[in-house]
């Protein structure tokens, strides 16, 4: 990848931008919004219990720290690099219209340096303060989350999301090394759920932006298939994310308490998938589909369901 320095097309130069004047506070706020701090508060959502889990109760604190700002490292920089490389498609979605590059705030060459300096700074933040195996997956969810699905997956295939997604998925084995400094079956059940859960969490919330995507000419799946295809595979992948979840009780990993909360919380979420393949299927369309209530009640699942796994060490 090389730096650019043209603004992507489609974006219209402001008044503030295109005299220079860029007000440092905005500036800050611009460098942290390419981080994508939201999405940044579920990967460590899923670390954190991951490390309770692993030292069977409460972990050095100061590793759960370091841990955490080593993710939060290098979860900002892939989010960077995917967004120095998305800025023409960013341009064109009312999504992301906003996002720091194509509003001129950052420029393509600051972002770019920005993602390397997290990138650099994160694996050697990993490699001294954590272990090296935590490094080391680390640097691969990175690369994978830029080179595998930014600039492979994600404009060529409907499925981008659902190998794409693995990337998020590697914070899970990220928390159990750190603490362990290997990866078990525990770590890579957890992995397998958040791999399932990616899908159905997405796919909703593309079925309510659909129009940008296709504006953009990124195939996500329901810009390709109908409401009704898209709703099937979201019951698949639901059913998949369940069952993969009780998995770490008969294995022993855990005790009575998580395979409870994981059934109730797994029931609501396959009542919610159901419910929305009726509508579909109904041939129901717009507001009344509600698909958005599935990808709200995706983000309270896996919060819950990751906060029982922290627990269940102290109820065995």
């Amino acid at each position: 990848m090389t730096a650019v320095e043209s603004r992507p097309a489609g974006v219209l130069e402001t008044s503030e931008t295109s005299s220079g004047h860029r007000p440092f506070g905005a500036r800050v706020m611009a460098f942290v919004a390419l981080t994508k701090p939201r999405v940044i508060e579920l990967l460590l959502m899923t670390t954190v219990p991951v490390m309770f889990l692993a030292a069977q109760g409460v972990p050095d604190l100061w590793l759960v720290v370091a841990t955490c700002v080593g993710g939060y490292l290098s979860a900002g920089g892939a989010a960077a690099f995917n967004m120095y490389y998305d800025r023409d498609i960013d341009a064109l979605m009312e999504r992301t219209a906003q996002r720091p590059l194509v509003t001129g705030m950052v420029s393509p060459r600051e972002c770019l340096v920005f993602a390397f300096a997290l990138a650099a700074g994160s694996t050697a933040w990993f490699w001294a303060l954590v272990n090296p195996l935590s490094a080391m997956l680390s640097l691969g969810a990175l690369a994978f989350y830029v080179v595998v699905y930014t600039m492979w997956l994600k404009r060529r295939t409907s499925q981008n999301i659902v190998w794409g997604g693995i990337a998020g998925c590697m914070p899970v084995l990220i928390g159990w090394s750190s603490v362990t400094d290997e990866v078990s079956w525990a770590a890579v059940i957890l992995f397998l759920v958040i791999f399932f859960w990616t899908p159905p969490h997405y796919w909703p919330l593309s079925m309510k932006v659909k129009d940008d995507y296709e504006r953009a000419s990124v195939p996500m799946l329901p810009v390709i298939a109908g409401n009704k295809v898209v709703a099937k595979q979201i019951v698949l992948y639901s059913w998949a994310m369940v069952i993969v979840s009780l998995l770490l009780w008969p294995l022993g990993y855990t005790g009575w308490f998580y395979p409870v909360v994981a059934a109730v919380l797994g029931g609501f979420w396959l009542k919610e998938a159901h419910g929305l393949q009726a509508r579909a299927r109904a041939g129901i369309t717009g507001a009344k589909l509600k698909e958005m209530r599935l990808f709200h009640w995706s983000i309270t699942y896996v919060s819950l369901l990751f906060v029982a796994v922290a627990v269940d060490p102290f109820l065995r």
